[in-house]
């Protein structure tokens, strides 16, 4: 008998063969995490070149990320019918050629063409990431496999805009996306050679195209439409509402649709009746405010009130990735041993703790302390999303893991707009239409941290509806004869 104080028994070690695989994967992920963060270094110095204002040099990032959140569901479904290994490869080549073809842009006509082709790529890229490595993992292994696959994750906002910075520096900002030259190459070549044929799960399902256009529609309007509102330093802007209206307005014509197409549906409603994926969802979407809504704010807070330049304040947030790095085994390992409950609860503490400094900080405070406070923060936002995204497969059949992760990639990339763009606009809108001094400034800064904190502890609530394998165990152990 086992009680519930008890250690959950050792999992055997993942066969390396799996971990090599799941290493390719990643080789492929790394591309378009790198490039969507150095990109926004690079942004004046496209303003300049091309002679446009940050309106229009803007879509060079907007885009993308439209581009990238329509492509998600059509890559869910092409993964059910064709063979995953060339979706995969395909995809890779794609975003290498459209690299190559954005460094080489006469005019920012030419690029925002080549990054929407490249976002459509990167939507594809990062869904069959997820989806293949969960078939090759098994159910047992998908905490490990995916602190694996999360690897481009933690490094490409930490490490993406300190790259950029130098490279902007000392080269010219069209070697952002030739960097991808040597890396495309190499991921592809071991894609090709290494990477294992899949079979697709449902190659007689029938396309959903309505229910692909729908989703896809709908995230790109509410992506967009909370984009102008940081824009605007304010949600209350016709442009806002008005595609953020048309957002819920497809995901309420979607519902609709799922419902009568039922398991055909690119994303079944019947998938929401697991309450651990539905937790799943509520807490990527609340995860994108909590947690990466302050990635934005940290390098703005270091520049804008420390003094920091932008290459500092990219090495200053080191820390919370090596934080990151150092949580990410670990985490994955408790989570198949124990469930992902109690993983995100002590994760979720320590992220509060690692965060509530930032309301007090101002330009004084000791950059010890702060590289130990983002230490800490680093470690606790590294344990969120791994468990997270892990239950979200718990209990799925093969079919069914495609279909999820259309789900988790568009709340993932939805969540992460409207955390960026509600604790930018907070920070706006409080020192909108006074003196931008200092202290107003840290003030505001403050504000937005603090709005990071308050949900984060609202995060609680969905975590607790995430699977707890211990507390399984300990009932079947109780109630064994």
């Amino acid at each position: 008998m086992m009680n519930k104080y008890e250690k959950a028994p050792e999992l055997e070690p993942i066969p390396k063969k799996i971990i090599n695989l799941a290493w390719i994967l990643v080789l492929g992920a790394i591309m378009p995490l790198l490039d969507s963060t150095m990109v926004n270094i690079a942004v004046k110095h496209l303003s300049t070149d091309f002679s446009t204002g940050l309106d229009m040099i803007q879509w060079v990032i907007t885009g993308y990320v439209l581009s990238m959140a329509i492509s998600v569901p059509l890559a869910g479904w092409a993964v059910q019918r064709f063979n995953g290994k060339w979706l995969m490869i395909g995809a890779n080549i794609l975003f290498l050629a459209t690299s190559i073809a954005s460094g080489l842009s006469w005019s920012i006509n030419s690029m925002i063409v080549f990054r929407i082709i490249q976002g459509s790529s990167a939507g594809f890229i990062m869904t069959l990431v997820t989806t293949l490595a969960v078939e090759v993992a098994g159910k047992e292994r998908m905490g490990c496999l995916m602190s694996t696959i999360s690897i481009p994750m933690v490094l490409g906002p930490i490490f993406g805009p300190v790259i950029g910075a130098v490279i902007v520096q000392f080269l010219s900002w069209r070697y952002i996306f030739f960097v991808n030259i040597p890396i495309g190459i190499f991921a592809i070549t071991l894609m090709i050679l290494k990477l294992p044929n899949f079979t697709p799960s449902n190659i007689k399902t029938k396309s959903d195209f309505i229910g692909i256009i729908l989703l896809g529609a709908s995230s790109s309007a509410l992506i967009y439409g909370i984009t102008r509102a940081a824009k605007n330093a304010t949600f209350n802007n016709s442009t806002t509402i008005g595609f953020v209206v048309a957002g819920i307005a497809f995901l309420a014509i979607y519902t609709v649709h799922a419902a009568f197409k039922k398991e055909q549906a690119i994303l079944p409603l019947h998938l929401f009746k697991s309450k651990n994926f539905s937790a799943v969802m509520v807490g990527l979407f609340l995860t994108g405010i909590a947690t990466n809504g302050p990635m934005l704010l940290l390098p703005l807070f270091f520049q804008n009130i420390m003094g920091f330049s932008v290459l500092s304040a990219g090495l200053i947030l080191i820390p919370q990735g090596l934080g990151m790095l150092v949580a990410r085994p670990l985490i994955g390992k408790l989570t198949d041993q124990l469930g992902a409950c109690n993983v995100v609860l002590v994760s979720l503490a320590l992220a509060i703790i690692g965060t509530i400094p930032f309301v007090i900080f101002n330009e004084a405070s000791s950059l010890i302390v702060v590289c130990v406070v983002l230490f800490v923060r680093g470690i606790g936002i590294g344990g969120i999303t791994i468990p997270m995204m892990t239950d979200a497969y718990t209990g799925m059949v093969k079919q069914e893991i495609a279909q999820a992760s259309v789900g988790t990639r568009l709340v993932q990339s939805i969540g992460g707009g409207f955390g960026s763009a509600t604790l930018a606009t907070v920070v706006s809108l409080s020192i909108q239409g006074k003196e931008p001094t200092i202290s107003l400034m840290t003030t505001a800064y403050h504000n937005g941290f603090m709005l990071a904190l308050v949900l984060s502890l609202i995060m609680f609530i969905p975590a607790l509806f995430l699977t707890n394998k211990a507390s399984h165990k300990s009932a079947n152990s109780t109630t064994a004869p």
